[in-house]
């Protein structure tokens, strides 16, 4: 039950990361649109645009978490590479933007503007997963670092040892 626990919590934070990256996407996006909008309060185009990302990033943050589990199975962060990661990113990100553009989040079903919308749902995608995966490893090279003296009294165990390359044994 435990390890369903911080699956979940583990998704939920990457979600809340990704949410945080693309709202202020969407602020940027919605000052663009709203400013060549005639008689639209610009604030209420800002502030739909960073609602609308938020909710899409968090989305998009927590299934990538699931489907990053399903996919790459128990590998760490750490045994990930940096392309096939951000590759599971785009992915994400495009199924996102096709579904928002299903939804009619942005005008009326597949157009310019849905192209537009999947292919930058896709692009974020793919830059989100590999800053997700930039400051995972960030974050365990710190840790790491805050270890110092403690793990310098560390030594292999014997069953160690004879697993590296060139040991006899």
């Amino acid at each position: 039950m435990k390890e369903w626990l911080r699956r979940i919590r583990g998704a939920i934070g990457m979600g809340l990361t990704w949410a945080a990256g693309w709202s202020p996407i969407g602020a940027v996006i919605g000052l663009v649109v709203g400013s060549t909008l005639g008689g639209v309060p610009l604030g209420a185009v800002v502030l739909r645009n960073v609602v609308t990302f938020a909710m899409l990033g968090f989305v998009g943050g927590a299934s990538f978490s699931t489907v990053l589990r399903i996919a790459e199975g128990r590998r760490r962060f750490d045994e990930l590479s940096l392309p096939r990661f951000t590759a599971w990113g785009a992915l994400g990100g495009l199924i996102l933007g096709v579904l928002a553009i299903s939804l009619e989040l942005w005008g009326s079903g597949f157009s310019l503007l849905g192209a537009i919308v999947a292919g930058a749902s896709t692009l974020l995608g793919a830059g989100s997963a590999a800053s997700s995966l930039a400051l995972a490893r960030r974050s365990d090279d710190a840790e790491l670092l805050e270890a110092g003296e403690e793990a310098s009294g560390a030594k292999l165990t014997e069953t160690e040892r004879r697993r590296l390359p060139g040991s006899t044994g």
